[in-house]
């Protein structure tokens, strides 16, 4: 059974870069463009895992993602945060809001594919997650 994923990004070439990728590995992808309502987003959908770009319109990766741990619904939920700044700041402040897993843009197709089913593995206790 494949699994879904949500991916939170405004760039449309990395939208579509990561959709292909995860898309021909067998992931259902879902896709969601701006921080207003990205919340509400992964409510709907209820993913198995999150591809959260750190700035979005309206509002920000960690700010999103600091609600989502804060909910009942999405506090395990894997999160894979994405960032073009790869500062140590910038990696304190994802973890701090609880990202799962931290990628700095540009990344390649494999670090995307192993970092997913990582994070799957971690959360179902198989290696890959499948």
């Amino acid at each position: 059974m494949s699994k879904t994923v949500l991916l939170i990004e405004d760039e449309q070439n990395i939208i579509e870069a990561i959709s292909f990728i995860l898309s021909r590995d067998g992931w259902r992808v879902a896709t969601h463009s701006n921080g207003v309502d990205a919340v509400a987003a992964v409510q709907a959908r209820q993913p198995d895992l999150v591809i959260l770009d750190v700035m979005l319109p309206g509002r920000s990766g960690y700010d999103i993602l600091k609600e989502l741990r804060a909910s009942a619904m999405a506090r395990d939920l894997p999160v894979l945060m994405l960032t073009a700044r790869g500062q140590s700041r910038d990696r304190d402040l994802a973890v701090a809001a609880g990202a799962s897993r931290f990628m700095t843009k540009p990344f390649s197709n494999a670090e995307v594919l192993e970092a997913v089913n990582d994070l799957i593995g971690a959360r179902d206790g198989t290696p890959d997650g499948r």
